[in-house]
């Protein structure tokens, strides 16, 4: 597909997300399984210092030393985030006032800039081959980077598989994803595995699919002999993930449980307990709306307030 196609595809024919964006299941608490694998590292009972579920970092790994601040959204589309809805230096522009805010926020913690680019987006069209998804051009992605290395900022590649799968979109992404500064994001809510359309229901991911996305980054961090990778996981219900407890850590990559649902902020918090806080992977992430978050009368969080979260969030996402 072109570009000017693929500009026009992910303007109109991104799924608007259901308006029960953020459910009031009830959680229970579950605790995660460390990994099966000779490279894990290994950790004396007697140490304190290590606080986070799993092994601890391998050099070069960014988390917990530094919290990450991204702008997520499609560069070729207005109505997906605040990474496409200006233009790029006004874009970057506001990227740092964010990040000043966040300093300030918590002097102690460094903040790392960061673009989250939907790579994949997903279709409320079946499209070529019925997947219901709509792969960018690599240009688009190439554009990112350019955007990303003039504020020394890291890439995360977001999927949205539609009725496809991680198997068949992860492979076409290997070129930028053994890059250093690239990692990995993937949307449970338009995962349709159980058939429907993207946006008029939400989709799910199991532990078997995150492990096989973790194992892919480990696999490509052994080959190039890279820092540990990133994974975002995307949720807001009870439903989107599945089998938690079977997820797998290693520290040749961070696993980042991300709380993507927008509302006012007693709401947000309260689904950030149900569905974060109390079935913990490894790290926690955060979303806030610029826009979604402000309706109905409701105002955005402050970088304080989420600071205040329990754990604190090291993954903060602004769309």
């Amino acid at each position: 597909m072109q570009e000017r196609e693929a500009q026009q595809a992910a303007q109109a024919a991104t799924p608007t997300p259901p308006e029960t964006t953020i459910a009031q299941d009830t959680a229970a608490r579950i605790k995660t399984n460390p990994a099966d694998t000779a490279t894990l590292a290994s950790q004396p009972a007697a140490d304190t210092s290590w606080t986070y579920p799993g092994p601890k970092p391998l050099p070069g790994a960014i988390l917990p030393e530094k919290r990450i601040l991204a702008f997520y959204g499609n560069p070729l589309s207005k109505r997906m985030g605040i990474l496409g809805e200006l233009p790029p230096d006004k874009m970057l522009q506001k990227l740092d006032e964010e990040v000043a805010n966040w300093k300030a926020a918590d002097p102690a913690t460094p903040v790392q800039p960061a673009l989250h680019a939907i790579v994949v987006t997903a279709q409320g069209k079946p499209g070529r081959g019925s997947k219901y998804r709509l792969r960018m051009t690599d240009k688009m992605i190439e554009d990112v980077l350019d955007m990303a290395k003039q504020r020394d900022a890291i890439v995360f590649l977001d999927v949205q598989v539609g009725r496809s799968t991680l198997q068949e979109e992860l492979p076409r992404l290997v070129k930028y994803l053994q890059m250093p500064n690239v990692h990995l994001g993937i949307d449970a809510e338009f995962a349709m595995k159980n058939g429907g359309v993207p946006g008029r229901r939400i989709g799910s991911f199991d532990a078997k699919d995150i492990n096989f996305a973790t194992g892919f980054l480990a696999d490509l961090v052994t080959e190039h002999q890279l820092p540990p990778k990133l994974l975002i996981v995307h949720r807001f219900t009870q439903g989107m993930i599945t089998n938690t407890e079977n997820i797998k850590l290693d520290p040749r990559y961070q696993v980042v449980m991300h709380m993507d649902g927008w509302g006012g902020p007693a709401l947000k918090k309260d689904t950030y307990r149900r569905y974060i806080k109390n079935e913990p992977v490894q790290f926690t992430g955060f979303k806030l709306f610029y826009k979604n978050d402000t309706r109905g009368g409701h105002r955005l969080m402050t970088p304080a307030e989420v600071l205040a979260l329990t754990p604190k969030p090291m993954y903060i996402q602004y769309q």
